[in-house]
C-alpha cells in the first residue's frame, strides 16, 4: 500500500459557548485496490505514520484532462484521504456536542470517526447531487452526557485521478452550531428550489397565455426558458446518486439549452439576427447532447468529464452575452438588460466552476444557485414591463377612442338636431299642405255650396242651418284628426262618437256601440286619421240624408290581417250600382280616401238596412 503525505493538527476556541473553530490538521492520503467498507472502529494508531499538517479548508486544484481521461479509460485503484483532528481539552455542555462543516467534496464514501467510534457515514453508493452543497452536520450524542471527543478522523475515499476538499470544521454544543448550519443549508439548497419552483409556475402561466395567443412566440420562449432552467438547477437539491444515467444527461445538457433558449430571446429583443451564432450554438449543443447520451456514453456525465462540458458553456454564455450586448447596445434597452444578466450569470457560474475545481476555497458559496433567481428578475421584468405597458397602451387607446367617441356623439347630436328640425318643418310644411287641401275640399266646399244656396234664396233656414252644421262637423273632424292617437283605432272611434252622438240623437237615432279591442295599427297618423273619419263621416251623413234608419249599429272585429269597422241602420237600403250611376260624389270619396290608405271598403244594401263594411289592414306595405 503506497502513501503520500502532507500535514496538519490543531483548533482554537471561539465563541462564548466553548465552540471550536477548527483549522489545523494532519493529512495523508493512502492508496487502496478499491473502494472499500469503513469499518466501525478504527484506532488512528493503526494508519501509516505519514502524517503531515495542513490548514483548513483544503483543497488541491484538480488536473481536468486527466481526470476526464480516467473517465473514459478503465478504473484503476482507489485512494482514501485522512484527515485528523486533536481536540483541545473542551468543558462538557447539557446536551449534544455536533460537528459542522460548510462543505466536503469527494467521490466516494465520506465517514466521521470520534475517539474511534464511527459516528457518520454519506455517499455509501457515490456522491450525491447536492453533496457539494450540503454541509457536513455530524451529532455526536455519545452517552448523553455532552462530552466532546480527544480525536476526530475524517476518511474521504475517491478515484486517484480526483481530488477531495474540505473546509474548516466547527465543534461545539449542537444548539450553538444548529444556526450556522440551516442558515447555509438554507441558502445554498431551500432558497434556489423556491426560486426555481416560482420560475417554473411563471412559465407555465406564460406558456397558457401563449396557447390564446400563438403568435406572441416571447410568451413560449419564456416558458421553455423556465423548464430549462428548472431543469439545469435539479441537481443543487436533489440528492440522487451521481451516475451516468438520464437525469445526469438532463442537467447537464440543460444548461446548454437553457444558452440556446436566451440567444433566442435576445435576438427577439434586438430584432438584428445572428445565423452565424445560432447556427454554432444549435450544432454544438446538439452534438454535446449527442455524444453524452447514456445509450452511448461517449462522453460520461460524470464529474470527471461535466467539467470540461461547463467551462465550454461558459464560453458559448459570455459569446451570446457579447454578441447579444454589441447587437441591442443602440437598438434595445431590454436587450442590454438581458445580456447584462447573461453576463452576471456567466460570472456567478465560472466561480462554481473554480469552487467545483479546488482552484479556490472549498468554504466558498456556489453562486450559480441563484441564477434561476437573476434571471427569473430580468425576464419577469421585461414581462412585467410589456405587461404595464400594454395596459398603459390600453388605456390610452381607450382615452383616444372615448374623445372620438365624444367628438362623434357630438357631431351626432348636431346631426340628429338638424335632421330633427328638418323633420319638424316637413312635417309642419305636410300637415299645413293636408288642413289646406282638407279646408278646401270638405268645409270651403260646403261653404261655397251653401253660399250659393241662400244668394239663390231657394233654401229655407232650416236647410242653411243643416248646411252650416255639416260645416261645423266638418271643422271639428279636422280639429280632432289633429289630435295623436297614437295608432289606436278606438280611439279614433270614441272621437267621431263624441262628435256626432249629439247630432244623431237630434235626429232620432238610437246608436248602439258595440265596439270591442282590436289590435292596434302603427301607420294611424293624423292624415290616414283623417280619411278614416271623412269616410265615417260620409256613411254618417248618408244614413241621415237618404234613409229614414232608427238606429245605427257600431262594430269593430279583426281576422285576416287587419281590423273591421262595421256600420249597419236599419233604412230601406240602396243599391251601389245605382248610387254611383246618379254621380254621388260622397261615394266615390270614401272609395277614393280607402284606396288612398290601403283599405277596403265595401257596401251590403240587399233586404232591410244598409251595412257599411270598412276593412283596415294592420300592417301596412311600404310605399
Amino acid at each position: 500500500m503506497a502513501a503520500s503525505a502532507c500535514t496538519a493538527a490543531g483548533a482554537k476556541e471561539a465563541g462564548p459557548e466553548s465552540t471550536l473553530h477548527i483549522t489545523e490538521a494532519q493529512w495523508q492520503a493512502l492508496d487502496t485496490p478499491g473502494f472499500t467498507v469503513p469499518p466501525p472502529t478504527l484506532d488512528s494508531a493503526a494508519l501509516p505514520g505519514a502524517w503531515q499538517p495542513v490548514e483548513l479548508p483544503h483543497a488541491l486544484p484538480v488536473a481536468l484532462l486527466r481526470q476526464a481521461a480516467s473517465a473514459i479509460a478503465p478504473a484503476g485503484t482507489a485512494r482514501i484521504t485522512w484527515y485528523r483532528v486533536s481536540v483541545p481539552a473542551l468543558a462538557a455542555g447539557a446536551g449534544p456536542m455536533a460537528l459542522y462543516g460548510a462543505r466536503v467534496k469527494t467521490n466516494g464514501t465520506v465517514a466521521v470517526y470520534a475517539d474511534g467510534q464511527l459516528v457518520h457515514r454519506a455517499q455509501l453508493q457515490g456522491p450525491l447531487w447536492d453533496s457539494t452543497r450540503t454541509p457536513l452536520w455530524v451529532l455526536l450524542e455519545g452517552e448523553g452526557s455532552g462530552k466532546p471527543p480527544r480525536e476526530i478522523l475524517v476518511r474521504l475515499e475517491h478515484t486517484r485521478a480526483t481530488q477531495v476538499a474540505l473546509s474548516s470544521l466547527w465543534l461545539g454544543p449542537a444548539e450553538a452550531l444548529s444556526g450556522r448550519h440551516h442558515l447555509r443549508k438554507w441558502l445554498q439548497l431551500d432558497l434556489p428550489a423556491l426560486f426555481s419552483a416560482a420560475f417554473l409556475a411563471i412559465g407555465v402561466f406564460a406558456f397558457f397565455v401563449w396557447l390564446r395567443r400563438r403568435q406572441a412566440t416571447g410568451y413560449l420562449l419564456f416558458f421553455v426558458l423556465a423548464v430549462t432552467s428548472f431543469a439545469r438547477s435539479l441537481h443543487f437539491y436533489v440528492d440522487l446518486p451521481v451516475a451516468n444515467d438520464w437525469f445526469a444527461w438532463l442537467t447537464v445538457n440543460s444548461l446548454l439549452w437553457l444558452i440556446t433558449v436566451v440567444h433566442f430571446s435576445l435576438g427577439q429583443l434586438h430584432g438584428r439576427p445572428l445565423i452565424w451564432l445560432t447556427r454554432a450554438l444549435v450544432v454544438s449543443t446538439s452534438l454535446i447532447g449527442l455524444l453524452t447520451l447514456p445509450a452511448l456514453a461517449t462522453l460520461p456525465n460524470t464529474p470527471k468529464v461535466t467539467p470540461l462540458i461547463y467551462a465550454f458553456a461558459m464560453l458559448m454564455s459570455t459569446t451570446v452575452a457579447v454578441a447579444g450586448g454589441i447587437k441591442s447596445w443602440r437598438s434595445s434597452a431590454e436587450g442590454r438588460l438581458v445580456a447584462v444578466g447573461i453576463g452576471v450569470c456567466t460570472a456567478l457560474g465560472a466561480v462554481d466552476w473554480l469552487l467545483q475545481n479546488n482552484f479556490i476555497s472549498p468554504e466558498g458559496w456556489y453562486l450559480s444557485a441563484y441564477t434561476n433567481a437573476i434571471t427569473f428578475s430580468v425576464f419577469g421584468y421585461l414581462m412585467n414591463r410589456r405587461y404595464v405597458g400594454a395596459i398603459a397602451d390600453v388605456e390610452k387607446n381607450n382615452a383616444q377612442l372615448e374623445q372620438r367617441l365624444q367628438a362623434r356623439e357630438t357631431e351626432l347630436a348636431a346631426s340628429y338636431e338638424r335632421l330633427r328640425e328638418a323633420e319638424q318643418r316637413q312635417t309642419l310644411s305636410q300637415e299645413r299642405q293636408r288642413l289646406t287641401q282638407d279646408m278646401h275640399d270638405g268645409l270651403g266646399s260646403s261653404l261655397v255650396s251653401a253660399l250659393r244656396v241662400v244668394e239663390g234664396g231657394r233654401v229655407s233656414e232650416a236647410e242653411v242651418a243643416e248646411v252650416l252644421k255639416g260645416c261645423i262637423d266638418d271643422l271639428k273632424l279636422t280639429i280632432d284628426s289633429m289630435e295623436p292617437v297614437e295608432a289606436d283605432l278606438l280611439l279614433l272611434l270614441a272621437t267621431l262618437r263624441f262628435r256626432l252622438g249629439p247630432r244623431l240623437a237630434s235626429a232620432g237615432i238610437t246608436l248602439r256601440w258595440e265596439v270591442v279591442d282590436v289590435p292596434p295599427l302603427d301607420w294611424l297618423d293624423p292624415r290616414n286619421a283623417l280619411h278614416i273619419l271623412r269616410i265615417l263621416q260620409e256613411a254618417f251623413a248618408n244614413i241621415l240624408k237618404h234613409t229614414q234608419a232608427s238606429e245605427i249599429r257600431v262594430a269593430t272585429g279583426s281576422g285576416n290581417g287587419g281590423v273591421t269597422v262595421t256600420i249597419t241602420d236599419n233604412g230601406p237600403g240602396f243599391s251601389l250600382e245605382s248610387g254611383l250611376k246618379k254621380g254621388g260624389m260622397g261615394l266615390h270619396n270614401q272609395l277614393r280616401r280607402a284606396r288612398s290608405i290601403g283599405a277596403e271598403l265595401r257596401w251590403d244594401g240587399q233586404g232591410p238596412g244598409t251595412r257599411l263594411n270598412l276593412w283596415l289592414p294592420e300592417k301596412r306595405r311600404p310605399a
